[in-house]
Parts: C-alpha cells; sequence; structure tokens
C-alpha cells in the first residue's frame, strides 16, 4: 500500500534513462500534467546526472521513461536499485518500450505500465495513490492508451540545461544549443520493424500546434538556436505540419530545425521540400534501412531503392540535407551485397551525409515485433531474451555476424578520436574488400579537407 502524509504533497520522481542527447519531452510533458495537480515532480535525467536516490527514498511514485530500446535496457538495473532504496514507492514504467516489455518489467516490480500516451495515464495513477483509501490494487489504466489528449506546455524545471545536452555541428565550425519537441506521436505506417507499431498500430496523435510553439519558445528563450522534432514521421499529418513550421520561421525567422520522414512521404509531398529549406530545415533523417529490394518488402517499407534514389536527386535540386539511416545487417544481407551497398553510398555522394555508426546497425527484434509475423523470422530466432531485450538471431553465414563485431568496434574507435567519415568509410570499405579478396572498384570518395561539411547532430546513435 502506498500512502502519502497529509504533511507533505504527494512527490513522484520521473526517472530518463537516454534519448539521444536530447532534453526529454517524455519529462517535461507529464511534469507538467502532474505539477498542475499540486504534485511535487522531481525530473531527473540519469543521462546527464546522477541518480537521484535520496528523491527516490522520498518517493510516493518513481516512474521510469522508457521511449526506445536503449533507455529501457538502462532503466531495468535502475528499477531494481529503486525497489531497494524504497519497497514502498509505487513502481512504473511508461513509453513505448513500457507495454511491449510489460511482462520483463512486471517481474522487476513495477506495478503500473503505460504505452502509448501516457500524460492521463500518469496523472490518475497519481490521483489514485493519493487517495484517502491510498489503495494499490490491479492496474486501472490501459496498458496501451492511443486517446487523443489535450496537452500542456511541458514543464522543463529541473531539468539539466540545454548546453549540456547535444549540439547540431553547422559545417562551418559553429555549434548550436539545440531544443527538443514533439507534434506528434504514433505513425499511419505499419512497418514490421518499427518499435512504433505494436503500441500504436497505424495511428498517429498530434500535439497541439499552440502547444507545441509554446513550447519552442520556452527553449529559445532558455538559449535554444535549433529545434529537433521527434516524431516518428513528421509529414504523417501534412495539414499539422505544414502550417506549424510556417508558423514556426515566422516567429522564430533565424531558428533551424530538423525532422524525421519517411521516403514514401518525402516522394509523396515533395512538393514541400521547399519550404522546409525556405523555413530553416537544417536536415531530414529519414530511415532508408536497407538498399535490397526484398529485404525492403520483408521490412513492408513502404518504399523501393529507386524511390530513394529519387529522393536523394530531389534533396539535392532543393538543396535539402539527408540523414539517411539504415539497419544493413539482416538475415538477408550477403558480403557481396554489403560490399554493392557501400559502392551505392559512395557513388551517390551520401559517404558524409552517413553517420558511421548506420552502417554498422544490425537488425533488432524486440518483443511483440511484426517481424515474428514471417516464418523466415521465426524460425530463426530464438526465444527472447530479458537481458537484451530482443529475441537473439544468428546469420546464416557466420562472416556477416563476424563482420558486424569487428565494423562496430572499428567505428566507436574512430569516432571517439573524431576521425573523418570519409576516413572511416575507407576503412570500412577496404576491410570488406580484403574479406572478399578482391580490390574494392574504383569510386570516388572525396576527401577535400577544404569541402565544407554538412550539418549533423553530435550525437550519432539513432535507436
Amino acid at each position: 500500500m502506498t500512502t502519502t502524509s497529509q504533511s507533505r504533497p504527494f512527490k513522484a520522481v520521473l526517472v530518463s534513462t537516454y534519448e539521444l542527447g536530447r532534453q526529454p519531452f517524455g519529462l517535461a510533458s507529464p511534469a507538467a500534467w502532474l505539477r498542475r495537480a499540486d504534485i511535487d515532480v522531481v525530473q531527473a535525467d540519469v543521462s546527464i546526472d546522477d541518480f537521484p536516490s535520496d528523491d527516490v527514498r522520498a518517493a510516493d511514485l518513481v516512474a521510469f521513461y522508457v521511449p526506445m530500446h536503449t533507455a529501457t535496457r538502462l532503466a531495468v538495473p535502475l528499477a531494481s536499485r529503486a525497489r531497494k532504496l524504497n519497497s514502498k514507492a509505487h513502481l512504473c514504467f511508461y513509453g513505448l518500450y513500457a507495454s511491449v516489455n510489460e511482462s520483463l518489467l512486471r517481474s522487476l516490480g513495477a506495478q503500473t505500465i503505460l504505452g502509448g500516451e501516457f500524460e492521463n495515464g500518469l496523472l490518475q495513477l497519481c490521483n489514485r495513490l493519493r487517495g484517502d483509501s491510498g489503495a494499490v490494487g490491479d492496474q486501472e489504466a490501459p496498458v496501451v492508451s492511443v486517446a487523443r489528449q489535450r496537452f500542456l506546455p511541458p514543464d522543463r524545471a529541473g531539468l539539466p540545461d540545454l548546453s549540456r545536452y547535444a549540439r547540431l555541428s553547422t559545417g562551418d565550425g559553429h555549434l548550436k544549443t539545440v531544443g527538443y519537441t514533439e507534434a506528434s506521436r504514433g505513425c499511419k505506417h505499419l512497418c514490421r520493424h518499427c518499435p512504433v507499431v505494436p503500441v500504436y498500430g497505424g495511428r498517429f496523435r498530434i500535439v497541439q500546434p499552440e502547444i507545441v510553439l509554446d513550447d519552442v519558445a520556452r527553449q529559445v528563450a532558455a538559449g535554444a538556436e535549433h529545434i529537433t522534432f521527434g516524431d516518428p514521421d513528421f509529414f504523417n499529418g501534412i495539414g499539422h505540419a505544414v502550417p506549424l513550421v510556417e508558423k514556426l520561421h515566422h516567429r522564430f525567422p533565424h531558428l533551424t530545425y530538423d525532422i524525421t520522414v519517411k521516403i514514401e512521404h518525402l516522394l509523396r509531398y515533395g512538393r514541400y521540400l521547399p519550404l522546409l529549406r525556405d523555413t530553416g530545415c537544417a536536415l531530414v533523417t529519414t530511415a532508408v534501412e536497407s538498399l535490397d529490394n526484398r529485404v525492403l518488402a520483408l521490412l513492408d517499407k513502404g518504399h523501393t531503392v529507386d524511390g530513394f534514389f529519387e529522393v536523394v536527386e530531389l534533396f539535392k535540386r532543393h538543396r535539402l540535407v539527408m540523414n539517411p539511416t539504415f539497419s544493413p545487417f539482416t538475415p538477408w544481407i550477403t558480403l557481396d551485397g554489403y560490399a554493392r551497398f557501400l559502392n551505392t553510398l559512395a557513388e551517390l555522394d551520401l559517404i558524409e551525409h552517413v553517420s558511421p555508426i548506420q552502417l554498422t546497425i544490425r537488425l533488432l527484434i524486440p518483443g511483440q515485433s511484426k517481424l515474428l509475423e514471417l516464418a523466415e523470422v521465426r524460425n530463426l530466432a530464438g526465444p527472447f531474451t530479458p537481458e537484451a531485450l530482443s529475441y537473439p538471431w544468428a546469420h546464416p553465414d557466420a562472416r556477416l555476424d563476424r563482420l558486424q563485431n569487428e565494423l562496430t568496434r572499428l567505428v566507436a574507435r574512430l569516432q571517439n578520436s573524431e576521425t573523418a567519415r570519409t576516413e572511416i568509410f575507407r576503412r570500412i570499405r577496404s576491410h570488406v574488400h580484403g574479406m572478399l579478396d578482391r580490390p574494392a572498384p574504383k569510386v570516388h570518395i572525396d576527401a577535400d579537407p577544404n569541402r565544407r561539411s554538412l550539418p549533423r547532430l553530435t550525437e550519432p546513435w539513432y535507436c
């Protein structure tokens, strides 16, 4: 039973373990809801600061925000630590990866799991726990909710300063302070490998535009010079997105921003690319995943390799910067196929556009993944592994698993030494063709030291 002394307010500790070097919207948004209800809220971003042991000892609720795989893995040991510090506190996990890992998280002592839209669920939970009865019992809120919400301007009081998070390197030696917000959640698409799909099932929910603009204004006042929009696909609601960036640019003409958009939508709404350029869009992240049409079909990505080539040309024509992401190591890649993948990136002059870590990403099969709908994936995958929060799989050609491990270590070492992307790419390509025992085809790799770098965020991960 959780009870709250009448001499002090109900205390909730919201914990974020990792959010790609961003100030966590997933703490700031619910904090606004809870503080409006006179709840004492501590926002702890342990990717920046120490775990708040003293606050946890005094907490009535400890809630871990788990928007992605890495964040969840980091939260697991901290949840056990929280239980040891305060066995009476109610333990909650919320965010995209909460519901898909429900069984594991409950085994750690979690009493409430909130997937999808979580703000109202957290508020209802706090109101229930601080009620006269103090009763806990079974979870009353749905484990997954996609109910529409009227958002509040996120409350970032108590979070680390924006200057302590990832920056935007503009390519001319300048680093911009980056803010982060969300204009929508969920996604209307059903890509099999995507963690959004098991939770939202093809639905998406918008954050009211006045709330987004208010949130941006507050971050600009706090020093933000650039805003990252964390929407899974900014163009899911094109009628929401276009007026939003127009208003944003009108209000903050010197502010830059970046967004994430599917290849399919970049083709469908290509007429808006000049608008993005003219309103300060510094780069567009797009999850290409593979340069093999069979793999794209298996992943149900909704685009083809030729479609990707077309978008590359559109971006060149409109002078926009693409930040393509990939998951090249799948069960279906071959050593020859991986070499062709590298050669194609060079031929398209995309080496500087691709973070080297993207050349090493291995397909992840998380809990409730739609990839398990494929018989060949089910036959390949082993039992769910709680430590890895995924279904393990081994490539039929063991050389590919060894290569992925080798390249991961190589990229980590070279990125830490600030080696240029072109040099990292050159070493990877040389290593792969050495494995094939044949020279790499002659492809021009521009290593001109005077060539201006492209805008990029200083946090290279994207998962």
